[in-house]
C-alpha cells in the first residue's frame, strides 16, 4: 500500500512540476494515472531485474561428484567422439537408437555398433578401475 501511495504522490509531483502543460490537456487526471501506472511498471521491472540478479549471484552448494561418476566421466573421455555421443544420448538422455541415427545422419546399425564398442571399452575400463580400488 505504501509503495502505491508513493507512486501516486510522485505522479502528482510530476504533474505539478509541468502544470501549465498538464492543465492544458483534455483530461489531466488521465495523465496522472498514466504516469502513476508507468512508475509502478518501472518499479516492478527494476524489482524483477534485481531479483533475477540476486538469484544468479546466490551461492549454490552442489555435492561433490561421486567416485563412480568421476570414473565414468574419465572412461567416457577415452571413447571416440561418435561412440561417446551415442552412449551419452542412448544411456543418459534415453534417446532411442533410431533418433540417434537420424540426428547423426547414419544407419541404425552404425549406432548399434558404436554402442556395442563403447560398452566394451567402458566395461573394461570401469572394471579395471574397480579392481584397482579394491
Amino acid at each position: 500500500m505504501a509503495t502505491a501511495q508513493d507512486m501516486v504522490q510522485e505522479a502528482f509531483c510530476r504533474a505539478l512540476a509541468r502544470w501549465k502543460r498538464v492543465a492544458a490537456m483534455d483530461d489531466p487526471a488521465a495523465w496522472v494515472r498514466r504516469v502513476a501506472w508507468n512508475l509502478a511498471t518501472s518499479r516492478w521491472r527494476r524489482t524483477r531485474t534485481a531479483l533475477q540478479y540476486a538469484r544468479r549471484q546466490r551461492e549454490e552448494h552442489v555435492a561433490a561428484p561421486s567416485p563412480d561418476r568421476v570414473a565414468l566421466a574419465q572412461a567416457l573421455r577415452t571413447l571416440p567422439a561418435q561412440q561417446r555421443r551415442a552412449v551419452i544420448l542412448h544411456y543418459l538422455a534415453d534417446l532411442p537408437i533410431n533418433d540417434i541415427a537420424r540426428q547423426e545422419g547414419v544407419a541404425e546399425g552404425t549406432v548399434k555398433s558404436w554402442l556395442h564398442r563403447g560398452r566394451v571399452v567402458l566395461a573394461a575400463q570401469l572394471t579395471e578401475k574397480e579392481n584397482n580400488r579394491g
